[in-house]
């Protein structure tokens, strides 16, 4: 006689993965002369050679067709001071560039001034995941702020932190 696993519970499942620290980027992109944007923490690395990254999105974000129209996007990696920037992004139905500079990318996507590193890249792939759809970019360019001693920002139990260094030796 086989038993039924039980379900995993939403809420647990999310509290659990809580516990993971992980950075917070926006990916950007730009839709005739619009910037588009949205706070996203499912940012990893997936290949050096060629260089592709990943993040997930819900299936039904509305900033995400946009940017699957244009075929390009740009990872803007926040720093620790930007929790702001993080949380005005991740709102729907606001002006969410409502006070932000930007510059453009080499590809033409909108730069956040003052993040710690920004990736400038080309859809590579898309796969539907669940609730959620995994996309897949090449790099085309990026750069980091060389003169910048800012810490990224991290997301660990619900809240942002910072990064403690150890000093040098």
């Amino acid at each position: 006689m086989s038993l039924a696993k039980p379900a995993i519970e939403p809420l647990s499942f999310r509290h659990a993965l809580g516990h993971f620290a992980s950075g917070i980027t926006v990916i950007t992109s730009r839709i005739n002369d619009e910037p588009v944007g949205f706070t996203c923490q499912s940012f990893y690395s997936v290949s050096v050679n060629p260089p592709l990254v990943s993040f997930s999105v819900m299936a039904g974000s509305a900033s995400y067709p946009h940017i699957r129209q244009t075929g390009r996007f740009a990872v803007n990696i926040l720093s620790a001071e930007q929790a702001h920037i993080s949380n005005q992004f991740a709102r729907r139905g606001t002006d969410k560039w409502q006070g932000i500079h930007c510059q453009s990318s080499p590809l033409g996507n909108p730069l956040i001034s003052d993040s710690l590193y920004w990736l400038d890249c080309e859809i590579h792939a898309e796969y539907p995941a669940g609730d959620h759809l995994i996309v897949i970019g090449e790099v085309k360019a990026l750069h980091l702020q060389e003169q910048s001693t800012a810490q990224p920002l991290l997301y660990f139990k619900g809240q942002y932190c910072g990064l403690e260094l150890p000093e040098a030796v």
